[in-house]
């Protein structure tokens, strides 16, 4: 695999994690005022989210020392996709608070891995700009993932759909992990 080919196939995935990403993140609060929950539950539920995601950070370093930048990048996106089937799953109150504080600390490491994974496979002097390129796409990624839920939430009138969108691009993550840890292994 050349330099920029693998530059690409990590944009793809890093597009990929953070559509599938953005699907709670953007629309939990309103997820929780069309479920009659109230929007002050919804905040309450991203704040968990997000306070999780910093212990994920943390342990996803601890992980990437042990395991490399590509094995935790996999274990966090299988993760959150398994977090996100949660939410298909369960939309009672205590649930979405527990959902929630499991996505947080699921995610929270997925986009870090990028920059480990940068510094594994490209050298020092390429690093900060191959890392400034997929962390762009990550980013891009994220207000993909915003749009295109709240343009099916449109579409159908349900999030669910939403929640599938996101497990699908989950999915094209998980699948460029797994297919980098084999060609590695």
């Amino acid at each position: 695999l050349s330099a920029n080919a693998l530059q690409a196939v990590l944009c793809i995935a890093g597009v990929a994690c953070c559509v599938a990403m953005a699907m709670p993140q953007v629309h939990i609060v309103a997820y929780c005022g069309d479920l009659g929950y109230g929007v002050a539950r919804g905040a309450e539920m991203l704040s968990l989210m997000l306070g999780f995601g910093i212990f994920s950070r943390i342990a996803s370093g601890f992980i990437a020392d042990r395991i490399g930048g590509v094995a935790t990048l996999l274990l966090g996106s299988t993760l959150q996709g398994v977090a996100l089937l949660l939410y298909l799953l369960f939309d009672g109150l205590a649930s979405l608070y527990v959902i929630s504080a499991l996505f947080g600390l699921f995610q929270g490491g997925i986009v870090p891995m990028y920059a480990i994974i940068v510094r594994e496979y490209f050298s020092p002097q390429e690093a900060g700009t191959r890392l400034g390129i997929v962390l762009m796409a990550t980013l891009l990624g994220m207000a993909l993932g915003g749009w295109m839920s709240g343009a099916l939430f449109d579409f159908t009138g349900s999030y669910r759909a939403a929640f599938i969108n996101g497990l699908i691009w989950n999915l094209l993550n998980v699948s460029i992990a797994l297919w980098l840890l084999m060609r590695t292994a």
